[in-house]
């Protein structure tokens, strides 16, 4: 990707100087208030961790509910302090990318396009869904708006995950706003209630539709961004597939425990995930997202 030199955007705040933890404590929790570890949340999940995954909807704190312990006082980013190192840089100026490109498809229909913020942050952070974890993987709290990323996990894709590539790197971005547009069209709010009136199966099959929108959406990003910059190079969308492949619930269970359990999926499988981040990126519209109309997905 040629993203030197493009804007960065002002919605990131930096969190990284930060004392990890930064004011809370307990970590999250679910049930009766018991507060996990981290290595009790990497194995909580490792079975479902994927690229862009939402962990306040595995723990069950989707919007913050769920849970006992109270969520931290929302935080504001602060307009222009923008990142430094290369690797804050770049995730400000592709996160600046998805504020364009979404600013337009939304003007387009005479709507303003509320852009999320983006936190920085290392080990543990206060979110407004609960305290966020690096172990996490980044995510989206739809209660505060924001994206987080533990930019290390960007190491983990690479050397763990075997998905390198800057273009890798984008599409965690870009999915994880995709999930604030589902906050925005009200799909969120409808997991949320489906959550109490489903089987943990059920619940488990909707969540695959959703991160599979997500994915869509993601791709209809890449569609319209190369359109207006066309920043991306030779073996860029290749390197996104296989970030889609190699987050598949199949291949992370498959690496994981050596089987592979279908009804547990909260996210696709390989095969899936590239299906729908492809079928974005050739439609370039939102409209062939739609992963919840009735059929297999």
């Amino acid at each position: 990707m040629k993203w030197e030199d493009q804007r960065q955007s002002d919605n990131v705040e930096d969190r990284r100087g930060e004392s990890a933890g930064g004011g809370g404590g307990g970590g999250l929790r679910i049930g009766g208030g018991r507060g996990l570890s981290l290595g009790g949340i990497v194995i909580a999940l490792l079975a479902s961790w994927a690229l862009g995954i939402n962990p306040m909807t595995v723990l069950g704190l989707l919007s913050g509910g769920g849970g006992g312990a109270p969520a931290p006082a929302v935080q504001h980013a602060q307009p222009g302090a923008k990142p430094q190192d290369d690797a804050g840089r770049f995730v400000s100026v592709v996160l600046a990318d998805t504020e364009d490109v979404w600013g337009n498809y939304f003007a387009a229909s005479q709507q303003k396009y509320p852009a999320p913020a983006l936190v920085l942050f290392r080990g543990r952070s206060p979110t407004g869904c609960g305290m966020g974890e690096a172990a996490m993987g980044p995510f989206y709290c739809p209660a505060d708006r924001k994206v987080y990323i533990d930019l290390g996990f960007y190491d983990t894709l690479r050397t763990q995950l075997g998905a390198p590539g800057d273009f890798a790197q984008a599409y965690v971005i870009a999915h994880e706003v995709g999930h604030h547009l589902q906050n925005l069209q009200g799909t969120t709010a409808k997991m949320d209630a489906a959550r109490q009136r489903v089987s943990e199966r059920e619940y488990n099959a909707l969540s695959v539709r959703l991160e599979l929108q997500a994915d869509c959406y993601a791709g209809v990003w890449a569609n319209r961004s190369q359109q207006s910059k066309g920043w991306l190079e030779k073996g860029d969308i290749e390197e996104g597939l296989n970030a889609a492949a190699q987050i598949g619930d199949d291949t992370l269970q498959r690496k994981s425990r050596g089987t592979v359990v279908p009804e547990s999926f909260t996210h696709g499988s390989s095969e899936q995930r590239m299906t729908w981040f492809k079928r974005g990126l050739e439609a370039g519209d939102l409209k062939a997202c739609d992963t919840f109309r009735g059929g297999a997905v």
